[in-house]
């Protein structure tokens, strides 16, 4: 395809913002290179009502009025299906669902899954036709949380089988069966997971800023999902996870899971499919996929021309009195935006 590719309408379906200062450093690595994204609603006031979700839907279109973005709503115990209408009123469709403690800012989430008045909630998104996103781990082993997660998965997509249910940032190759075996089932893979292994986190040193969740799994798994993306499987969107965190908290002993990979995503992606030879299929691997597998009605067009000239990712974006690092700081990257 030569030196300069232009893709379409690009989208990001897993993003975190963040509020606040935060808010305002990161926000423009995303809305420069994406019409729009999926975006979280774990913040430190979880967006569990539609009138939160509002709020800070109008906060992202004051900051950047193009960008679309797509408010999830967080699912917790207190949710009402009141709410849930309302929500659906006012354009909300994507319900996150975070086992209870599974990751940042989770304690609002639910702690029995297969409770009775979450599954009178799905059912009545299903009937609103919703989509219900899940982190999808269980508490136990690290490396095997989203495989045991499974279980509940299928649950789920069988109980409510014109429910869209997407495996958020799937990271074990063992779950690919199990996407594949449930028409209902959709997934999103971030950058982080096709390209690393848990040896980058820990084989030659611990690199806290390599830190998230669900873990940085296997070769197999890093491989197998490559694989994936590289071929632009029609289940699955690219959703990046950038989960930008202060460096400060990083490095605490609590050590915030998160990478935060906005900066230059779309040239890495571009560098990552010409390597594998694949670079005619990133349309449908970050703006097709997406569009056909959340419904999506994009009412404007956003181009993003690329050219493979060489340029360095940032080595940090600055606050006042800390930092964020972000995936793959300092490193060379052969694609630019033109």
């Amino acid at each position: 395809m030569g030196d300069i590719i232009t893709i379409k309408n690009p989208l990001d379906m897993h993003l975190h913002l963040r509020e606040g200062e935060i808010l305002e450093a990161v926000f423009p690595y995303t809305y420069e290179r994406f019409i729009g994204g999926v975006v979280m609603p774990n913040l430190s006031i979880p967006i569990s009502n539609t009138q939160l979700a509002l709020d800070y839907q109008h906060t992202l279109k004051t900051l950047n009025p193009s960008f679309l973005p797509l408010i999830a709503l967080y699912l917790t115990d207190t949710l009402t299906q009141a709410e849930l209408h309302k929500a659906h009123h006012h354009g909300l469709k994507i319900l996150k669902l975070y086992p209870k403690g599974a990751t940042t800012n989770s304690q609002n989430g639910v702690s029995e899954i297969l409770n009775p008045h979450t599954l009178e909630l799905l059912e009545e998104a299903q009937k609103l036709e919703m989509i219900l996103s899940i982190h999808a781990e269980s508490n136990g082993y690290s490396l095997d949380r989203e495989y045991e997660f499974l279980p509940i998965i299928e649950e789920l997509a069988s109980s409510f089988p014109k429910l869209k249910i997407i495996i958020e940032h799937l990271s074990d190759h063992r779950s690919i069966e199990v996407l594949e075996k449930h028409a209902n089932l959709f997934a999103t893979l971030t950058l982080h997971h096709i390209t690393l292994s848990l040896d980058d986190m820990l084989g030659g040193g611990l690199k806290p800023h390599l830190f998230c969740k669900p873990i940085l799994k296997t070769p197999k798994d890093r491989d197998t999902l490559l694989s994936l993306a590289l071929q632009a499987h029609p289940k699955i969107s690219f959703g990046s996870d950038s989960a930008p965190h202060l460096e400060s908290k990083k490095l605490s002993p609590s050590g915030s899971a998160g990478i935060f990979s906005a900066p230059m995503l779309l040239e890495q992606l571009c560098e990552l499919f010409e390597k594998h030879n694949a670079l005619e299929n990133l349309q449908a691997f970050v703006s097709d996929n997406a569009i056909k597998n959340y419904n999506l009605d994009i009412k404007s067009e956003k181009t993003i021309t690329l050219q493979k000239k060489s340029q360095s990712i940032p080595l940090e974006i600055s606050l006042q009195q800390d930092r964020i690092i972000p995936l793959n700081a300092g490193m060379s990257c052969n694609w630019k935006i033109i």
